[in-house]
């Protein structure tokens, strides 16, 4: 059975990029941002899968039209032996604690309901809402997504959601991220069973309850070793050398200023402070980045970190780059919205699994 892949908000795809690795096909992307959808392309020039659909920056709203759907997908409703499932993460500022915290009346939130307007819609036979946590957690918010959730259900879905951390899947960054999933009770039955996590490499209050490194005296271009008892793998300073990211095609793209008095006043592993966090070698990462100019500070350098370490924070592969002409702005923006590459892979695993297993058990069922 073929899985085909709508992908709505794909920002630079690192998320979809996480389900393509775990087996499904990107029939479709859409992103509104024409630079960040040229930039998702540019990232993968080298491989050889094209949606069949192609890539569209039309608002996710204008799919809302009939005429419009049907002129872009036109077997849509009428293709066999396939099953379609909706991916999207909607810009999430307005639910974050960080950010604008405007809710669902924001400009960013008001998108999280057009989702799932167009899922209800256009019904296909699963989906994934990807967003922070702060849209489950935050009680102002929570309202409004039990709300999406109960006109989810009465559409007809079978709903699953946690709480899922980048950390437990490998990412060198403390992110947590929600994730709904949603199955067409029509298709699948009324009795089934999902569970999220099957893919994580650890575990969470195992990590946390290691003795990190907390602050050292910033030395420029120091040596250190990294102290016994780790997870070498979750280090800042693992993914750098992984990555190679001082060779990598990102690796000038970095923030320069003239004064740097300020760079060698911060210790190594201060993220304390609103802006110049600075981030330890031994340790993970809060974010990949937290504003479009107010990225980390490198370790043991005395400026920002560069935007092939970011990528490297994200967990992406060493090939993934990001297109030159691109604004520095733009570049940590794209990079900081996405979903952490490997936590992407691993609830895509999951899932592909989950629906591999399902058309097994029902091919045994007619065998």
């Amino acid at each position: 059975m073929q899985v085909d892949i709508f992908s709505f908000f794909a920002g630079l795809g690192l998320l979809d990029l996480g389900f393509e690795q775990a087996g499904f096909n990107i029939a479709f992307v859409n992103e509104f941002n024409p630079l960040f959808l040229q930039a998702y392309q540019y990232a993968r020039r080298n491989s050889y899968h094209i949606p069949v659909y192609g890539y569209s920056n039309k608002s996710v709203s204008d799919f809302l039209d009939d005429a419009l759907w049907n002129f872009y997908f036109p077997d849509y409703y009428t293709k066999k032996n396939r099953i379609i499932g909706f991916v999207g993460g909607p810009p999430c500022p307005d639910f974050s604690a960080a950010g604008k915290n405007a809710g669902s009346d924001g400009k960013n939130g008001q998108l999280t309901n057009i989702y799932v307007n167009l899922i209800i819609k256009r019904k296909p036979d699963f989906f994934v809402l990807e967003n922070v946590k702060g849209l489950f957690q935050t009680k102002k918010h929570k309202e409004f997504y039990e709300l999406i959730k109960k006109r989810l259900y009465r559409a007809g879905y079978s709903l699953f959601d946690s709480i899922e951390n980048a950390l437990e899947y490998g990412t060198p960054q403390n992110r947590d991220r929600l994730v709904l999933i949603g199955f067409k009770r029509d298709f699948f039955g009324r009795r089934i069973h999902y569970q999220f996590g099957k893919s994580k490499q650890y575990d969470l209050n195992n990590i946390l309850q290691l003795d990190w490194p907390k602050q050292n005296t910033f030395g420029e271009n120091s040596f250190s070793v990294m102290p016994s008892g780790l997870v070498p793998e979750l280090t800042v300073e693992y993914w750098f050398k992984k990555n190679d990211v001082l060779n990598h095609p990102n690796a000038l793209d970095k923030f320069s200023v003239k004064n740097t008095e300020r760079f060698y006043t911060i210790a190594e592993g201060d993220t304390s402070r609103k802006s110049f966090k600075r981030l330890h070698r031994w340790r993970f990462s809060p974010t990949a980045a937290y504003g479009n100019n107010e990225v980390h500070l490198h370790p043991y350098y005395p400026r920002r970190i560069s935007v092939s370490e970011a990528l490297a924070l994200q967990s992406l592969p060493t090939a993934f780059d990001i297109l030159p002409d691109l604004s520095l702005s733009t570049k940590f923006k794209m990079v900081g919205n996405g979903v952490p590459y490997l936590l992407a892979r691993g609830i895509a695993t999951d899932l592909h699994t989950w629906l591999s297993n399902f058309f097994n058990t029902i091919g045994e069922m007619y065998d």
